[in-house]
């Protein structure tokens, strides 16, 4: 767990990943296209990889942890929750406090 709060803390937008996942790719896409520079984490290619997916997946309470994204080193959420948060106008105000750099 210290790992990944300290990975999360890194920049403002951290999203945790694996480099086969389809829902990954489209969300690191959606970051980019939104001009958000983020730092990603392919867990894939992380010796410790595999122990931060299972603390990743215990603390959403889901299965399949990836993607998770991270926003001014708090935990939002996988896709659905940066997809809402997006469609309620909330996504941009959240990035603007955090400090994310635009592309």
């Amino acid at each position: 767990m210290d790992r990944i709060v300290r990975l999360a803390s890194q920049r403002a937008v951290v999203i945790f990943s694996t480099s086969s996942c389809c829902m990954c790719h489209a969300i690191k896409a959606f970051f980019h296209d939104q001009g958000v520079n983020y730092a990603a984490h392919e867990l894939d290619e992380d010796p410790q990889g595999r122990d931060m997916e299972m603390t990743l997946a215990r603390l959403l309470g889901r299965s399949t942890p990836v993607p998770v994204v991270f926003i001014g080193g708090k935990l939002v959420g996988s896709t659905d929750r940066v997809m809402s948060l997006h469609l309620s106008g909330k996504l941009t105000p959240m990035l603007r406090e955090a400090g994310a750099k635009w592309l």
